[in-house]
C-alpha cells in the first residue's frame, strides 16, 4: 500500500505562485507514474499534469507554460509548481500515483492506484 500526503496550497491572488507537495510512504515511488488532478466546484475531476517514472512529463493545455511537475525519488515526493495563477485555477488539487508496470497512460483517473487527500487552492482577484 502507498499513502500519499499532500501539503501546500492555500489562498493567493491572481498572478501569484504556489507549490504543492505529495509525499509517499509505504513504498518507493521510483517505479510509479505520478499525476496531479483538480476538481472545481460543480465540475468533474480533471487532469492537470503527470510525470512518468522515466521523468517524462505531460500537461493539460490550460496549465502548460505555467505549471511544472517534478519528482524527487530519494525523498519519495512529487511536486507541482504553479506560477501565474489564474482565477480558473481555483479547485481542490489531488496527487496520485500509478504503477508504471500496469498503467501506460497517465491522463485519466483510472490510470492511478493511490490518491492524496486533496488540498484547496483558491485564487482571487
Amino acid at each position: 500500500q502507498v499513502q500519499l500526503v499532500q501539503s501546500g496550497g492555500g489562498s493567493v491572488q491572481a498572478g501569484a505562485s504556489l507549490t504543492l507537495s505529495c509525499e509517499a510512504s509505504g513504498r518507493t515511488l521510483s517505479n510509479y507514474n505520478m499525476g496531479w488532478f483538480r476538481q472545481a466546484p460543480g465540475k468533474e475531476r480533471e487532469f492537470v499534469a503527470s510525470i512518468r517514472w522515466t521523468g517524462s512529463t505531460r500537461y493539460d493545455d490550460s496549465v502548460k507554460g505555467r505549471f511544472t511537475i517534478s519528482r524527487d525519488n530519494p525523498k519519495n515526493t512529487g511536486y507541482l509548481q504553479m506560477d501565474s495563477l489564474k482565477l480558473e485555477d481555483t479547485a481542490i488539487y489531488y496527487c496520485a500515483a500509478g504503477r508504471s508496470a500496469i498503467h501506460y497512460y497517465t491522463t485519466g483517473s483510472r490510470d492511478y492506484d493511490y490518491w492524496g487527500q486533496g488540498t484547496q487552492v483558491t485564487v482571487s482577484s
